[in-house]
């Protein structure tokens, strides 16, 4: 080899070992950077993610305000939840740097399970000071305890056997009419007492208008087809406030003392809510984020069905089938422990002394025969009628009211229906009953010692008969006595007074549920079919087809009070539509468990019924009567209409706007001042506002909301040097600067990258699914990158309503 070629060979080796060389360099620092690549690339995919949530990322910096919302407004479902998810994950990944983020970060994951547990003692807590409230106040009206005036007339008279309907003897009970020197019984007494309680019923009814219209007028009504409308994403301050909570609770004592066509069951709801509302401010993870909070609040609403019919798991369905809109399974638990935690705290409390959450509770379990699935469903067919007809009137009732001089005088309204409501319950004994104590009466059995009318039977052995055969006779049905013939007459008036003056009670300016004089209407007509068809076994007990129902001619097993039950599940279900979670709520409220089958044959049959003269329940129904954006995910839509014949500004063709739509207002991304933003602003009442590359283009860059882009230049304007009217406002990284021009805007930081976008061709069906399964408030309509209109909830809702022959001005908020 020579001397040239070792050189090469000498200088090749020398080249190779410098590649060499180079190619470790490379390999170390790339793997030194790997770490540093992966960051990057996290940091970058989560920018992405807070892209579609508003930059939540970057809300620190922004000023105080900026990611809320207004009042009457609906929630950005996705944008909280991925706010929500930026902040887990922030503290998931500060969960290494030492004791204190270990700490927080535990305090993160059981803070839900202590909010919801607060939330349902005090749901507990106050259920159990309103049922004690509302029980010695209603006794109020006809007497009081001379002895002790703080007992009611059943802890008063402990010492008596027994304090039935008749108003037995009680010589610590002394009615009004003795209190004023008079007798307990005798025409004087009966008009002194017949006063009375229409001067009792009447100052409770006022003052608890008055209570509502000076503290808090939100707290009128029921309340749950607010919370439903809350729950679906809907914004109302106040509502769920403690001076609402204070007032809601008060005043459910004193419109249920007033006697009255309501209960207190449906309000308890709302309370709970309220208390829900109150302590998620405890935990900032509920309290500043609106999707957050409303898991809180469907747990709450949980508890409040649990305290008010001593039904924790049929609280937890009700929050599930009928008013909570988003429920994730995490929120399936916490929703049953509320539920627990404050029927446990009103079991401790037990308010009604009877060692049970409720007034009423079955302690019978007589059997129930095939046959008796014939007069079940003809219940439920009665139920779901009836159903139709109070949502239909009422309805009809409340639009007058909402349309005509009457609803400028809430108290009149109020006093009238109370001495209405009052002059005709006293002659009857079963309307002057406080309606948990009807219900109570209804679904319960005649034993041996029961001597009311209702349990009137002409029995075939004499008390001193004290054999097994006597005590059989005395729980066996025979033939009813003129009692019962009485008593039949009396249930019919108060069947056709509870059914008529319900219908102007629900929905006056006061606190007022429909769950308990709904189960009246039902209880007084299943009772009276029960006693029917009692008879019917009895007349006909040699027949083949009643065999099984009688032991022997004398002994048959007909169970009167259990087609009370049925009457009010079916009443109830064809008001409400309820159907799984009112099966269980009756057999918790019963501890019926063995009439599940007749309570859900009933329950369905009346939904069917009702539904096939009338899609909506009497929520849904004071829903649309208020205009609430409530899009209802039970529903389905049919039509073929497109987004572009929905969408505002409507268009015949790309870009020539047609029925008098106003253009779309936008928002240059680098071209506009801070004058020429704050008249777009003004002009406009919009939520929000796209934001363009430039009116030539229409290129789509993201959207801006209207409360971040106020407050914004707001701050920017007072906080921030330079910042002056003619500042060009950029929502892009790159920002052109002029030493001559003023300081520009920069507001990147609250525009929207990524909000959810559609095409012009997209189906409806598909939009309005986006709609209900995303909790969008709008989306952007688009063709070919280019910014076409906008399609906002209330578009979807005027439309839908459009379609059904309704008025679509009647959605009145966004």
């Amino acid at each position: 080899m020579s001397s040239d070629d070792q050189q090469k060979l000498q200088d090749d080796l020398s080249t190779m070992s410098r590649f060499t060389d180079l190619i470790s360099d490379i390999i170390t620092t790339v793997s030194e950077r790997k770490s540093d690549l992966l960051d990057e690339a996290s940091s970058i995919c989560i920018d992405k993610i807070a892209g579609s949530s508003n930059l939540m990322d970057t809300l620190d910096d922004l000023p105080p305000g900026i990611g809320q919302y207004e009042d009457f407004h609906t929630i950005d479902w996705l944008r909280d939840i991925a706010r929500d998810r930026m902040r887990h994950r922030h503290i998931i990944k500060n969960k290494q740097d030492g004791i204190w983020e270990k700490v927080k970060s535990a305090h993160d994951a059981w803070s839900g399970w202590v909010c919801v547990l607060l939330v349902g003692v005090a749901a507990g807590l106050c259920a159990g000071i309103i049922d004690i409230g509302a029980t010695w106040m209603s006794d109020l009206k006809e007497g009081i305890c001379a002895e002790a005036f703080w007992l009611n007339r059943e802890q008063c008279c402990w010492s008596v056997s027994k304090v039935d309907i008749d108003d037995e003897y009680c010589l610590q009970w002394k009615t009004w009419s003795e209190m004023f020197g008079g007798s307990r019984s005798g025409a004087g007494s009966y008009v002194v007492t017949y006063f009375l309680y229409m001067v009792w019923a009447i100052l409770f009814a006022l003052l608890a208008a008055l209570f509502v219209r000076v503290f808090a007028p939100y707290a009128c009504g029921s309340g749950i087809p607010e919370i439903k409308t809350i729950l679906s994403g809907f914004i109302i301050r106040g509502y769920l406030g403690k001076w609402t909570l204070l007032t809601k609770s008060v005043g459910m004592m004193l419109a249920v003392s007033a006697g009255l066509s309501l209960g207190k069951e449906g309000p308890f709801v709302h309370v709970a809510s309220c208390c829900g509302n109150i302590f998620s401010y405890l935990f900032p993870k509920y309290g500043t984020n609106e999707a957050k909070k409303r898991e809180i609040l469907s747990a709450a609403s949980a508890a409040g069905v649990s305290v008010a019919f001593g039904a924790p798991i049929g609280g937890v369905l009700f929050s599930l089938e009928e008013v909570s809109y988003y429920f994730p399974l995490k929120t399936l638990w916490r929703s049953f422990f509320c539920a627990l935690a404050a029927a446990f705290v009103l079991r401790s409390i037990n308010p009604f002394g009877n060692d049970h959450l409720v007034m009423f509770y079955v302690e019978y379990n007589e059997p129930w025969y095939i046959q008796e699935l014939i007069p079940f469903v003809l219940i439920g067919v009665l139920g779901g009628l009836y159903g139709s007809f109070f949502i239909k009137a009422n309805i009809a009732w409340c639009r007058y009211r909402k349309n005509s001089r009457l609803g400028n005088y809430p108290i009149i309204e109020v006093l009238v229906v109370t001495f209405v409501t009052a002059l005709l319950s006293y002659p009857n004994q079963y309307t002057r009953l406080n309606t948990s104590e009807l219900i109570k009466m209804l679904v319960g059995r005649c034993g041996p010692e029961d001597d009311t009318d209702l349990c009137d039977y002409k029995r075939n052995y004499s008390s001193h008969q004290m054999n097994e055969t006597y005590l059989k006779s005395m729980t066996s049905s025979t033939v009813i006595g003129d009692g019962v013939y009485k008593a039949l007459w009396m249930l019919a008036l108060a069947l056709v007074f509870k059914g008529i003056i319900t219908i102007f009670t629900f929905g006056i300016k006061i606190p007022s549920g429909l769950f308990i004089p709904s189960m009246a209407v039902g209880a007084i007509m299943g009772r009276m079919i029960g006693i029917g068809v009692e008879q019917i076994v009895v007349a006909n007990h040699d027949n083949p087809f009643f065999e099984n129902m009688c032991e022997s001619k004398q002994f048959c097993r007909i169970t009167p009070g259990l087609y009370a039950m049925v009457g009010a599940a079916a009443a109830l279900g064809g008001v409400t539509r309820m159907t799984v979670s009112l099966v269980v709520i009756m057999f918790e409220l019963t501890g019926g468990l063995q009439y599940i089958v007749p309570l859900m044959v009933a329950s369905m049959t009346s939904k069917w019924v009702g539904d096939a003269l009338g899609k909506e329940g009497i929520y849904d129904a004071h829903i649309q009567l208020n205009g609430y954006p409530y899009l209802d995910s039970k529903e389905e839509f049919t039509h073929t209409t497109l987004a572009s014949d929905v969408m505002r500004p409507r268009c015949a063709r790309y870009g020539s706007a047609v029925r008098n739509d106003p253009p779309l207002s936008v928002i240059t991304q680098d071209s506009m001042t801070v004058e020429e933003v704050e008249h777009v602003m003004k002009s406009t009442s919009h939520n929000g506002f796209p934001v363009i590359v430039s009116r030539e283009s229409q290129y789509l860059v993201g959207f801006v909301l209207r409360r971040d882009l106020n407050l914004a230049i707001s701050n920017a304007l007072k906080l921030q040097d330079g910042i002056v009217y003619n500042s060009i406002v950029y929502f892009t990284n790159h920002v052109t600067e002029n030493p001559n021009d003023p300081a520009p805007l920069k507001l990147r930081k609250i525009i929207d990258m990524a909000p959810v976008t559609i095409t012009d061709q997209t189906p409806m069906e598909m939009v309005v699914e986006m709609f209900r399964k995303l909790g969008l408030r709008q989306t952007l309509v688009t063709h070919k990158g280019r910014l076409l209109g906008i399609l906002t909830k209330k578009d979807v809702l005027r439309h839908i309503a459009h379609l059904e022959n309704q008025d679509p001005e009647s959605i009145l908020f966004n």
